[in-house]
């Protein structure tokens, strides 16, 4: 035995197994919803069979990433909501009046509970769906009993499966996170190695893509460090989380590096001497990206990280071609070098990090329940407005469903359901996904139950379609539709043997179900982004300034400097944040109607330059350590920069006619004429950071006039 699990084919097939997450969710909820329903297809009880594979599908769309212990609560919890769920469907079913208020009510109080935490929010959803679920197989002629039995019975027993194999692999889910942290990094640097080289404007159409893959980045640390914060809260001792705590800070610290800009490299670009220099750089950029990319893999699979011999290759070569070029060509990629030349080490160190006892802290939410519940009951909570434009969409559809009496008309709730989201974007994309999806799985999945009448063919198909829609969900929404909508027919088809007959309603309620959702985020509150756009503006400005002020601190007193940077990664993490606000903000506006893109122009430039401006205080931060200031100018010019940024946050946010007379341009003039006069290469570099972080805060306000409400 042991000889077989060493072959190298055996080997093979174990990495692949583990190298795909969604893969291996995918083949989990078919590996249980096949256990459940093939006694009952064989023994021609298939409308046993399709409501406990209901039962798997809500509570895997319900489950969050939790250590055992607490997957175990949420597992309890889950059930005991999905049994007051269907039972009151059932129950309350034949009263349509208040079974109708229940249902609205029920919606908002599951949505506010969602908000608590990522843990609620899964099981507050499950438990609106698996609601729909019972709604949809209704059956009068059954006990109230059998159909709750039958789906908390399905969804107890995906539950168990998944907590059983969960306790197998306890820290699998941190793997899991973290490597999706590690691939976005690697999608990052790889953008950012076609910068080398670039014309100008190519670096802006790069500057907006490196923007948007930022917030990838950032959103997948966001998502690390919940994890973390869960498992801490479980673990009997912090100590075993260490490991996952380094590589969660050697991932900031690298997409720190990765998102630094230390200059202009166009200037270098227009010189054809200096091609296959910037060509190397790219090269060097491109391999930082595939050992991201190996970490991830490494985490995933548990193989050793072998870091590529080619960097340290890439790095000397660099080093000595940049030795050949004039001194004053040299500080304009020497900064560079030495930032992705401590990536490279890091990197290379991965498997002897520092050792170190101490347990760095990360930020946590301590609010309480009732502080968190609270802060959504106001109308102008995100979370209550979704709350009320998804009742708004079921109310809506509960009335045509009543007085028209559609068959089946519980669609439009399920596509409600599915196509609401928080915002007009994100909802928009959503119902062109599931009309189309819908559509397409209609016309795919007539012709292919054609060619099952069995059972048993129907059964394998329904399995199958089940897969490609938990493997596509989180990535190809519309194909994951395309799949679900298969799906359902089988399933139809086989309690019923009525597939066929309800692809004209089926469709006709996805149509009016999306189009309610579509409606309710169009005219209610759909919250503009032209209207946010000044207000993101100046929460990413003072947040930057808080970055750049956090780093002076450490420049001005290293020996205050401790172990644990918390206030310094604090800083930044909420300067990545506001930056991403600010870019969904631009993003978000392309897809608005026509007459609300206003100021479009004006938030793409702005989006570009406040990236940029994030990127040069980057710059100056993954050098903290290492920088030496000796020039007074240094400190002035930096406390200058750093005021003019929170004045023009304040102008900003209060609406002021002008900021004219908070210029940088004459400070710039004297900091340019200061660096023309030094010779020593160190001081000019710092300088010269500094001159760039200036340079840009001056455009931003000459453009910030714009948007001002």
């Amino acid at each position: 035995m042991l000889q077989f699990k060493n072959t190298a084919w055996y080997l093979n097939l174990k990495t692949e197994f583990w190298r795909h997450p969604n893969r291996l969710t995918a083949l989990k909820v078919v590996t249980a919803m096949f256990a459940l329903v093939l006694p009952f297809i064989v023994t021609n009880h298939a409308y046993i069979a399709v409501t406990l594979a209901l039962g798997v599908v809500a509570a895997a769309l319900s489950e969050t990433d939790d250590h055992p212990r607490g997957r175990l609560k949420a597992l309890i919890t889950t059930i005991i909501s999905f049994a007051i769920t269907t039972c009151s469907v059932t129950l309350l079913k034949p009263f349509p009046l208040i079974f109708g208020f229940g249902f609205i009510a029920s919606t908002i109080v599951f949505v506010i509970i969602g908000g608590i935490s990522e843990r609620y929010r899964g099981i507050s959803y499950g438990a609106i769906l698996i609601g729909i679920y019972a709604m949809l197989g209704y059956d009068n002629n059954l006990d109230w009993y059998v159909q709750p039995f039958l789906l908390c019975s399905g969804a107890l027993f995906y539950g168990l499966i998944s907590l059983f194999l969960l306790y197998r692999k306890p820290w699998r889910l941190l793997d899991e996170q973290l490597s999706m942290g590690f691939i976005a990094l690697s999608k990052y640097l790889e953008e950012k190695s076609k910068l080398f080289p670039s014309s100008t404007n190519e670096q802006v159409d790069i500057g907006n893509k490196l923007a948007l893959l930022n917030v990838e980045v950032v959103n997948a640390l966001e998502k690390c460090k919940e994890v973390i914060n869960i498992y801490s809260h479980e673990v009997d001792d912090q100590k075993d989380l260490l490991p996952y705590l380094q590589r969660f800070m050697l991932l900031q610290s690298l997409h720190e590096r990765a998102a630094s800009s230390h200059e202009k490299y166009e200037r270098l670009g227009n010189k054809i001497e200096y091609k296959e220099l910037l060509e190397g750089f790219s090269e060097l950029l491109h391999q930082l990206s595939h050992a991201a990319e190996l970490v991830a893999e490494n985490m995933l699979t548990g193989q050793d990280y072998n870091h590529p011999v080619s960097i340290g290759w890439i790095v000397n070569a660099l080093e000595f071609e940049i030795e050949k070029i004039p001194e004053k060509d040299q500080q304009l990629l020497i900064l560079l070098l030495h930032n992705l030349s401590r990536s490279h080490v890091s990197l290379k160190n991965l498997n002897t990090p520092e050792r170190s006892t101490s347990i760095p802290r990360l930020g946590q939410d301590k609010r309480t329940v009732k502080e968190r519940i609270k802060d959504q009951l106001r109308f102008s909570h995100p979370r209550m407005r979704y709350a009320i434009r998804l009742s708004f969409c079921f109310t809506i559809g509960f009335l045509l469903n009543y007085f028209l009496e559609l068959e089946k008309g519980e669609w439009i709730y399920m596509t409600s359901l599915f196509v609401s989201q928080p915002t007009y974007r994100e909802t928009r994309l959503r119902l062109f996904q599931r009309i189309l999806g819908t559509i397409s799985g209609v016309v795919i999945g007539v012709s292919i139950i054609q060619l099952l009448p069995t059972d048993l063919g129907q059964m394998l198909l329904m399995l199958s379609c089940a897969f490609f829609f938990f493997l596509y969900l989180r990535n190809k929404y519309s194909y994951a539709v395309v799949f679900i909508t298969i799906y359902v027919l089988s399933a139809n088809n086989l309690t019923s043997s009525a597939g066929m007959e309800i692809l004209i309603p089926r469709t006709i309620d996805t149509v009016i179900g999306a189009l309610l959702s579509f409606l309710a985020v169009r005219f209610l509150w759909p919250n503009w982004q032209y209207k946010r756009v000044p207000k993101l503006l100046a929460d990413a400005l003072d947040k930057n300034a808080n970055y750049f002020h956090t780093i002076l601190n450490e420049l001005n007193d290293k020996n205050t400097k401790s172990d644990d940077d918390y206030d310094y990664r604090l800083a930044r993490r909420l300067a990545h944040k506001a930056d991403n606000e600010l870019t969904l903000a631009w993003r978000s506006m392309r897809v608005e109607p026509h007459k609300k893109r206003k100021v479009m122009d004006q938030a793409f430039t702005l989006t570009y330059l406040n990236h940029a401006l994030l990127s040069y205080v980057s710059a100056l931060g993954a050098q903290r350590d290492i920088l030496h200031i000796k020039q007074n100018i240094f400190h002035d010019t930096a406390q200058h920069i750093e005021n003019t940024l929170i004045e023009t946050s304040h102008l900003i946010s209060n609406n002021s006619s002008s900021n004219a007379d908070i210029s940088l341009k004459p400070l710039l003039v004297t900091l340019k004429d200061k660096i023309n006069e030094l010779d020593v290469s160190e001081e000019r570099q710092q300088l010269r950071l500094l001159y760039n972080i200036g340079a840009v805060s001056n455009k931003i306000m000459n453009e910030a006039n714009a948007v001002k409400r």
